[in-house]
């Protein structure tokens, strides 16, 4: 039987501006948006035990939580973190599957003997933990035969944590848990469940394999039938592994409600320009490109070409000529834009388009690599011209295939 671990960041990006300024320790703290205030992404362990909860805006927090003090999001240094959190990690087993930026799977059935057992190697990887990267940052940890389960006990004991689930417990876990407990089971699904009278985990042993096909599809079902009876196959996958990459996108809201419609074209276009820069990192091109702009009312959509492109003006051009961006002058105001490029395939794979240029071609080589080296965004289109410059930051669940691909040189 395997031993996997998941291991989990308490409060993470809190966590980590409490152990850089020890002003804030002890105290709750909301992590924002660096360039806002208006929206609380991450909380501290004290604001937790308050009521506040990642993804409430700054009012609500202050409202439940009077004396919360808020700190801009330093998603670099994030990063970086997880970078050192992943080769803390390796030290102990060769098996590491990185989750997103602040957990991870370990599987130590080949190496728990090695450091004296399954609990004296969590010991000293906590401890090691505390010795790189402060005392403030901390780690719950999940231990159980299967991924599923071991993610499902790390957030059982938080924060600094430990839970265990065996074949011997895990019925009585699943008595006390809540069906959203599981990864996988999100709020949508939990209430169709309760249309069915599944109100817990053991209660879904009871409903035949076909009524969940016939409620969720196959997929869905299998999934949930597995779950019902605390199996799951998946492997620890090396994060460095072969990596499909499906889409390459980029989020971004904005420090205002903003009205100025260049604005909003110039930050789409910026975003698309990044999205450009990934593509081309991966040798990708794609013929999908999509919008999604969120204000007053929400409006986007994607255009499927029969060509591949990897630029962002290309791509900016895809959408404008497709109507895609008329919305901009239908809203009041923006604050949220989505860009994604999908239906990509390898450029070397493709045919040369006929309508680019050595030349055009030359010189996207050239501003790449001045941006590579002096940061993004160091040469722009003319259309950016007095605009703000994008900070571009890893994502949270690292979706990026670029990020991805780069931690995967870690181990």
């Amino acid at each position: 039987m395997k031993t996997i671990l998941h291991i989990d960041f308490d409060s993470f990006f809190a966590s980590v501006e409490q152990q850089d300024h020890p002003e804030l320790r002890g105290k709750p703290v909301g992590v924002t948006a660096a360039h806002s205030r208006t929206a609380i992404i991450a909380a501290s362990k004290e604001a937790k035990k308050m009521g506040v909860k990642g993804g409430s805006s700054y009012w609500q927090a202050k409202k439940v939580c009077p004396q919360i003090v808020t700190t801009p999001a330093h998603f670099v240094k994030y990063f970086e973190i997880s970078k050192k959190f992943i080769q803390i990690c390796r030290l102990y087993s060769p098996y590491l599957e990185v989750f997103s930026i602040d957990e991870l799977f370990l599987d130590i059935s080949a190496t728990a003997h090695l450091f004296g057992g399954t609990d004296s190697l969590i010991a000293r990887l906590k401890e090691h933990i505390k010795r790189e990267m402060g005392e403030i940052i901390t780690v719950s940890v999940g231990v159980s035969y299967n991924k599923m389960l071991a993610k499902m006990a790390s957030g059982m004991d938080k924060p600094n944590g430990v839970t265990k689930i065996t074949p011997d417990n895990v019925d009585d876990v699943y008595k006390k848990a809540s069906l959203t407990d599981v990864c996988g089971i999100g709020f949508r699904i939990e209430k169709r469940l309760h249309m069915l009278g599944i109100r817990n985990l053991l209660d879904l042993r009871s409903i035949p394999i076909g009524a969940l096909v016939a409620e969720f599809g196959p997929h869905e079902a299998t999934f949930l039938h597995n779950v019902a009876f605390a199996k799951d196959e998946t492997p620890v996958v090396h994060f460095g592994s072969a990596i499909q990459t499906k889409s390459v996108g980029r989020n971004y809201c904005l420090p205002k409600n903003e009205t100025n419609k260049r604005v909003i074209l110039q930050t789409v276009f910026e975003l698309l320009e990044e999205v450009g820069i990934k593509l081309r990192k991966l040798g990708k091109k794609s013929r999908s490109i999509g919008v999604w702009l969120r204000g007053d009312e929400s409006f986007g959509g994607h255009k499927t070409t029969d060509f591949y492109v990897n630029s962002g003006k290309d791509m900016f051009d895809i959408l404008q000529k497709a109507g895609l961006l008329r919305s901009v002058t239908q809203a009041s105001y923006i604050r949220q834009v989505s860009v994604w490029a999908g239906f990509l395939q390898d450029e070397n794979f493709l045919t040369r388009s006929l309508f680019a240029t050595e030349k055009e071609e030359k010189l996207q080589k050239v501003v790449d690599n001045i941006n590579t080296v002096f940061g993004d965004h160091t040469i722009r289109n003319g259309f950016l011209l007095y605009s703000d410059k994008l900070t571009t930051v890893p994502n949270g669940f690292l979706a990026d295939r670029w990020e991805r691909k780069e931690l995967g040189k870690l181990y």
